[in-house]
């Protein structure tokens, strides 16, 4: 099997005091599951790693036993590789290069979803806020950014999550996984 490159995006930690996952402890516990060429970015739950062996599931399975058994709590977590990661780059339905990186966020999401789960969201009434639906993925353009976004707040509700895993990120970061996924070892 090739050595493909992969980022972990870890949900909901080191946010508000709880949940510390420190880089360096996240980059030493990936090195010790036979991953190479670790980088984190950012203090937010970004790792990017190559893995010769396995898939997205089975990677992301392999990295929730080692977090909660390395930290004692269970960590929602999703792993992609740069082929996707790439492609919600490209498929950007909004105008990303006129926007602040604050502005557009893209949620992942463990699985498929069609526009049926958000069918009763009134978008109209969350205006200019906007969503667009990828594969696997979501887009949000709040132009005041995400701390202020009613619309991001109704997204991410349990009803309308509830079966999948999902984990947003703002567009500075999106891009910068992809790149960082695109060749293994560059920095931490």
């Amino acid at each position: 099997m090739a050595t493909k490159i992969y980022a972990a995006l870890l949900r909901g930690v080191n946010v508000g005091g709880s949940r510390k996952v420190p880089m360096a402890r996240l980059r030493a516990l990936l090195e010790g599951l036979g991953l190479t060429g670790v980088r984190t970015y950012l203090q937010s739950g970004n790792a990017v790693f190559a893995a010769d062996h396995g898939d997205e599931d089975v990677l992301a399975a392999e990295l929730a036993a080692a977090l909660e058994q390395e930290f004692g709590f269970g960590v929602d977590l999703l792993v992609r590789d740069h082929a996707y990661l790439r492609a919600v780059v490209d498929a950007c339905p909004f105008p990303a290069a006129d926007l602040e990186g604050r502005q557009l966020h893209v949620t992942y999401f463990s699985g498929p979803v069609d526009a049926a789960r958000f069918a009763a969201l009134d978008q109209a009434g969350f205006l200019p806020e906007e969503f667009r639906l990828g594969e696997r993925a979501l887009y949000l353009y709040a132009p005041e950014g995400l701390g202020r976004s009613r619309l991001g707040v109704a997204l991410g509700r349990p009803a309308l999550t509830k079966g999948l895993v999902a984990t947003t990120r703002n567009w500075n970061t999106v891009t910068k996984l992809a790149e960082l996924t695109e060749t293994p070892g560059a920095g931490r």
